[in-house]
């Protein structure tokens, strides 16, 4: 249900992109979202679909780039996606740690006409 809230906005910023762009209406919108941003695309597309009727986003393509979380092992450096069931690095075999990549969330790209 959070992604109401941040659905709103993402509305509001491309409504007023529009607006200082002096353009009709918005054509698309691609939008970053990791897979540990705590954000679930399909909500973010279903919400964007209700509550953008009526605003310039109505009718908007809303492209959604997902970003799957990667591990760094402290042993090699390797960067890399997590197997199921396991954390260890393909490279060396050492338990990777946590990095910021899968966290993302921004708009990258907003169309107008």
């Amino acid at each position: 249900m959070h992604e109401y809230p941040i659905t709103e906005q993402i509305i509001k910023i491309c409504t007023k992109h529009c607006r200082e762009a002096d353009a009709k209406r918005v054509l698309g919108v691609k939008l970053v979202v990791g897979d540990s941003s705590g954000f679930i695309g399909e909500s973010i597309q279903m919400y964007f679909d209700i509550i953008s009727e009526g605003t310039p986003c109505e009718g908007a393509r809303l492209e959604i780039v997902r970003v799957k979380p990667q591990l760094r092992c402290p042993s090699c450096g390797e960067m890399f996606v997590r197997a199921p069931m396991s954390f260890a690095c393909p490279k060396c075999g050492t338990d990777g740690e946590p990095t910021e990549i899968g966290k993302e969330f921004y708009i990258e790209q907003i169309e107008v006409e």
